[in-house]
């Protein structure tokens, strides 16, 4: 017998005369057997449809399709990052308490991966640090590294992780949650160059250059290791070219006297100041 879903189920059946016959025993022997009651009728089916045929769960009222919900928390869109407002009055030196996107430049050994990590963990508001070397090792079978040579592939991977970088960047900003990014940007490539970011982030971000002298940077290079570890030559030839951002109008931070702690000081001041008056570029 079948029972419409949802209706009460009928009471045990009990014993009747010829209950246990099959079985060869015979219950309550000794004592008359009360006579049998007919179970009651089931209930009267609900009308059948399509699918579930009981009771319907309790729904949210639908609400429109959207890309940027994740589980019940609605997500800004990324926007291109426009220029930060200049603070009024005292709050004009503070950056500390502004949501900006900043672009550290510098050789490989100033510096920039430390610096800006420290800057990320240091300031009251949300921060993230995002380094383009790191994006761009997340290719781990195929991955073209650059110190065998500059092709069309290592230049590829390049470009996909700089687009990676901005796209992160931009979702960030939307979300209020500072960045601070990191790449050796050459003055004289201006396809992989500015232009590049500025296209990936938006007119907002905020390039400084990180410029130790060349001893600095080659004692750092030399703690390095594995694939981030370069030749002298090569960390020579890098920081020459380096040296063409002087005239640039970008600020420029020579940290070859300075700790990780005090150029971070020096860099809340830099980027006080672009805040107030961006740098043209």
């Amino acid at each position: 017998m079948q029972y419409a879903v949802g209706a009460p189920l009928p009471p045990p059946r009990r014993p009747g005369p010829d209950t246990g016959a099959g079985m060869n025993w015979t219950p309550n022997q000794g004592q008359p057997i009360p006579p049998a009651s007919p179970p009651p009728p089931p209930a009267a089916p609900p009308a059948q449809g399509p699918g579930w045929s009981g009771p319907a769960p309790y729904q949210e009222a639908p609400t429109p399709h959207s890309t940027d919900i994740t589980g019940h928390l609605r997500l800004p869109p990324g926007a291109p990052v426009a220029l930060p407002d200049p603070p009024a009055g005292a709050a004009a030196q503070d950056s500390a308490h502004a949501t900006v996107a900043v672009l550290l430049i510098g050789p490989a050994g100033a510096g920039k991966t430390s610096v800006a990590r420290h800057w990320a963990d240091s300031r009251r508001v949300p921060t993230a640090h995002i380094s383009l070397d790191d994006v761009r090792e997340w290719v781990r079978s195929g991955f073209a590294d650059p110190q065998k040579g500059w092709n069309d592939n290592s230049e590829a991977q390049y470009r996909l992780a700089r687009r990676t970088c901005g796209f992160a960047a931009r979702n960030f900003l939307a979300n209020g949650i500072s960045c601070i990014l990191d790449d050796a940007v050459f003055p004289d490539r201006p396809v992989v160059g500015l232009g590049g970011w500025k296209r990936h982030v938006g007119p907002g971000l905020l390039p400084i250059v990180l410029l130790p002298g060349l001893e600095i940077v080659l004692e750092r290079n030399a703690r390095r290791s594995g694939n981030r570890r370069l030749s002298d030559e090569e960390v020579a030839r890098i920081h020459g070219r380096m040296a063409g951002w002087y005239g640039s109008g970008l600020p420029i931070i020579d940290n070859s006297q300075h700790d990780v702690a005090t150029t971070v000081r020096v860099l809340d001041d830099v980027v006080a100041r672009s805040i107030a008056s961006p740098p043209s570029w």
